[in-house]
């Protein structure tokens, strides 16, 4: 089984981060990315890593769970207007559906469950975000590295 880069994260600009600054969690090296993005990048005026709840029903025992969205991010844009995010980082594989399988295997379940799960907690997040006037992304590595080329 892969080992995932886990560590609490170190703000170099603390009175940027809303929360608790020293207990900034990263639980991979895509999320350790980001803070590092949000904590120097200068458009970005207020960061939060795991700080928003968004109450969301599990597809899989119909009852209220919440979810913790990886990121919030206020910044100021280009032409000087504020926006905020919220930011969800997540393998590319893990957004979208799996495909029906012939043979169900241990791995397709768990694809499935992974993938209902993540379904229902993004919908919630992006109607909490249309609600509030915010934008809910997901990230996936293609945005991170791809980009970069």
């Amino acid at each position: 089984m892969a080992k995932y880069k886990q560590g609490i994260y170190k703000p170099k600009n603390p009175e940027k981060y809303s929360g608790d600054q020293f207990n900034i969690i990263y639980r991979s090296s895509w999320e350790l990315r980001v803070q590092k993005w949000l904590d120097n990048n200068e458009n970005v005026l207020e960061w939060s890593s795991e700080e928003h709840a968004i109450p969301y029903v599990s597809p899989i025992d119909s009852r209220i769970h919440r979810y913790f969205v990886d990121f919030y991010a206020k910044i100021k844009k280009a032409d000087g207007s504020i926006a905020i995010y919220l930011i969800e980082v997540k393998p590319y594989a893990q957004t979208i559906e799996p495909t029906v399988q012939k043979r169900v295997s241990k791995k397709y379940i768990n694809e499935v469950y992974t993938w209902g799960i993540n379904s229902a907690k993004w919908k919630s997040a992006r109607e909490y975000c249309r609600k509030n006037g915010w934008e809910f992304i997901i990230l996936t590595e293609k945005d991170m590295f791809e980009s970069n080329k």
